[in-house]
């Protein structure tokens, strides 16, 4: 176990970083076009296989909470930018999938929004130590989930990345 003043200046250290940057990255993201959490809900759709995504996964997945999930999406499905479906293996579920007009608006953003991060994260750590920052960053993740007890599951490991 480490030195607790250690872990919590290295907390500090990485909270403080993580705020920034996310500022950085909000002041720079067209959210005149879609906002940084509906962007997340199109972000984690496009990610499923055939781009479609239970809403209880979804909500396991985004920044967000449930109830603000279950608007969002709406707002998106009025927007039509997602469609909402029964789910065929539980009938009281929904999925979620990403229309065409959707996948295109997200793939616009995320190309803008990956020059946002290339030029906030990646300008300031070589290629080494950004494989290094992921992997530190996953294993405090999955140390979290094993230190609260909890299983470790793959469909909610939060991988955020911003390949689009």
């Amino acid at each position: 176990m480490a030195d607790r003043a250690i872990t919590v200046a290295a907390w500090e250290s990485l909270f403080r970083a993580q705020v920034t940057i996310m500022r950085a990255l909000a002041a720079e993201f067209p959210s005149e076009v879609i906002s940084l959490n509906e962007y997340d809900v199109l972000f984690n759709i496009s990610r499923a296989p055939g781009r479609r995504l239970r809403l209880k996964d979804l909500n396991r997945n985004v920044l967000i909470t449930q109830p603000s999930v279950s608007r969002l999406v709406d707002r998106l499905t009025s927007r039509g930018l997602v469609v909402k479906l029964p789910d065929p293996e539980d009938g009281r579920g929904t999925i979620v999938g990403i229309t065409e007009a959707g996948f295109e608006l997200f793939r616009e953003v995320a190309i803008e929004h990956m020059g946002a991060i290339t030029r906030h994260v990646g300008h300031a750590l070589d290629e080494r130590e950004l494989k290094d920052l992921s992997d530190l960053c996953d294993r405090l993740r999955l140390g979290v989930r094993e230190s609260a007890g909890h299983a470790v599951d793959a469909a909610s490991d939060g991988e955020l990345s911003s390949d689009a």
